[in-house]
């Protein structure tokens, strides 16, 4: 498989560990067409995604960005309990 296209997000919060962690068990699980990466520091998440086609690029970023939202939403939730 070639990969041919590429996206980067990197996303600010104050929950990134949070965040990374509640992506780690997606990294586990095989999208069709693309690699995913995800890095960070402390108040930074990168989440790099190759893949094979805009499609599979599109699905993929659009799963991630989804999930990332959700997991910070919950952080702040607990946070504000």
């Amino acid at each position: 498989m070639t990969l041919t296209d590429r996206a980067n997000l990197i996303l600010r919060t104050e929950h990134a560990e949070v965040v990374r962690r509640a992506l780690s068990p997606e990294l586990a699980e095989n999208i069709p067409r693309t690699r995913v990466k995800v890095t960070g520091g402390k108040d930074e998440i990168v989440i790099e995604i190759d893949a094979d086609g805009l499609a599979a690029l599109r699905a993929a970023l659009n799963s991630y960005i989804r999930w990332s939202n959700v997991a910070e939403e919950t952080a702040k939730e607990v946070g504000r309990a």
